[in-house]
């Protein structure tokens, strides 16, 4: 009498998240769900003593309360402390909000972050 062996296969693996998730996750947050990035670029950035990325995001706020969301967010970017593992936010700018009113309200933040590596 032969038994077959019963194959175990380890538990699946959650995605690792990196840097861009993080900060992606974290800007949704201070839109408190109201903000969909639309657009997201990563550049690589050095200097003689730092490395790290810079980004540029668009995020599009749709609906009156979407938009006052969008408005605290603009006010709050660029002092808000931000926490990204193994990352320091050196710098977060407002480059450009656009604003309409009809036929609903509607405001697209365009942002710009720069993430140096905290070694």
């Amino acid at each position: 009498m032969s038994a077959d062996p019963i194959t175990r296969f380890p538990p699946a693996r959650k995605a690792r998240r990196g840097p861009r998730d993080h900060l992606r996750t974290a800007l949704l947050d201070m839109a408190v769900g109201h903000g969909i990035i639309t657009d997201h670029k990563e550049q690589s950035w050095a200097s003689i003593t730092f490395t790290g990325t810079r980004h540029h995001l668009s995020i599009v706020f749709d609906g009156a309360n979407a938009v006052e969301a969008g408005e605290s967010m603009v006010a709050a970017l660029p002092e808000h402390e931000f926490t990204i593992p193994g990352q320091l936010v050196a710098d977060a700018t407002v480059s450009a909000a656009e604003s309409t009113l009809l036929p609903h309200p509607k405001l697209t933040v365009e942002c710009e972050l720069l993430l140096l590596v905290d070694s």
